[in-house]
């Protein structure tokens, strides 16, 4: 399960990444993009750091930091549906994802504070 959530958490960067990508380039579009860029990739490297957390505590503190990051993610995803026409179905892609990462990892945190 772990490997499978480290490769979501990852693609759901690359993607976007790639969604980003395809945006117009302007100073107001350049501000959203760098905080989607930032927290969606964060998801993925905190997880990461999740994983060689020493101890259950210190696992459930920096998963909590995943789950801030990808509820971050999915507020800009959520501003992007309101402000990038053409690109909804991609937004909503992602916006699934990120919201399913979400779920995994607060039921990832229910069930590490149940063992402390």
């Amino acid at each position: 399960m772990k490997a499978i959530i480290e490769k979501r958490t990852q693609e759901l960067a690359i993607e976007c990444w790639r969604f980003c990508a395809r945006l117009p380039n302007s100073r107001e579009y350049n501000n959203y993009v760098n905080q989607l860029l930032k927290s969606s990739s964060s998801v993925g490297a905190n997880y990461r750091a999740a994983q060689r957390a020493k101890s259950t505590a210190d696992f459930v503190n920096k998963l909590k930091i995943v789950e801030e990051e990808a509820d971050e993610t999915l507020y800009w995803l959520e501003i992007f549906k309101k402000i990038a026409d053409g690109h909804q179905k991609e937004i909503q892609r992602l916006y699934k994802e990120a919201n399913e990462i979400l779920a995994i990892v607060v039921a990832s945190i229910k069930t590490a504070k149940s063992k402390l």
